[in-house]
């Protein structure tokens, strides 16, 4: 567990724009970022970019969330993730539309217009917004990519985009597999410092990054009260439907003034 532990805020349910979704609404009233996740289960789309759909279609469900989430917003960035550390810097300009990257796991940028996406289906999006400058950081946490540094990484490329510190920086612990549902090898902690147990034991990720932001000076952490496994047919789980399940799409985006 953290070493405080953070405040637990569940996610709010809407459909607006035909998309179902999970808006984290305390940083839209406090901070004027829209950010959230696609719903899963029966009535959610899946956002997996290795799904098996036309080209065209997933093209159209990617600017549908474009339109729902805010408006103005003229672009988007996804990644084929590998679970490590990469973090890319995304600037003003980019081509209108959606932008796929490879081997990317985070996304950076102090432009406003901008959706930043990853998909998820257990791990933990992790948001990271520095408050001064308004610059915003989504990363794709899994426990090999929290164990490779990706949230170090993250919080490096936005003060470093920011010119901001960690202490004005608030981060959130998106819907993931609880700590409850995810059961993991010993291998597992001994990677993420926390020793090696004998056998098979619990794992709380997003209070494993609660604590790491502790360390790396963020004092405003939430998480979410949302579990991708046992609170079944709302969410996309791999764990629960035996890798069978398809993508959520994290998303962040401060919206044009």
């Amino acid at each position: 567990m953290s070493a405080t532990t953070p405040l637990e805020i569940k996610e709010t349910l809407t459909a607006a724009s035909g998309v179902p979704r999970y808006e984290l609404r305390p940083w839209a009233e406090a901070h004027g970022v829209s950010a959230g996740v696609t719903a899963g289960g029966d009535e959610g789309l899946d956002f997996g970019l290795g799904a098996a759909q036309p080209v065209t279609a997933v093209l159209d469900q990617w600017a549908r969330l474009m339109d729902a989430v805010g408006t103005g917003l003229s672009s988007a960035v996804v990644a084929r993730q590998v679970h490590g550390r990469e973090v890319s810097l995304h600037g003003a300009g980019l081509p209108a539309g959606l932008l796929i990257q490879d081997a990317t796991d985070g996304h950076v940028t102090a432009a406003a217009g901008t959706l930043l996406a990853v998909t998820v289906a257990d791990c933990v999006p992790v948001y990271l917004l520095e408050r001064t400058h308004g610059a915003v950081a989504l990363l794709h946490a899994g426990w090999r990519g929290v164990a490779a540094g990706v949230l170090e990484a993250g919080l490096a490329q936005l003060l470093a985009a920011s010119s901001g510190a960690a202490r004005n920086t608030v981060m959130h612990c998106g819907i993931s597999i609880c700590g409850r549902c995810y059961e993991v090898g010993p291998e597992v902690p001994e990677a993420l410092g926390l020793g090696r147990p004998r056998g098979k034991s619990r794992l709380d990720l997003r209070a494993v990054l609660a604590d790491r932001a502790s360390t790396l000076g963020i004092e405003d952490v939430t998480v979410s009260g949302w579990c991708t496994a046992h609170d079944q047919g709302r969410f996309h789980s791999h764990r629960a439907s035996g890798g069978r399940a398809g993508r959520m799409a994290a998303y962040l985006a401060r919206p044009p003034a």
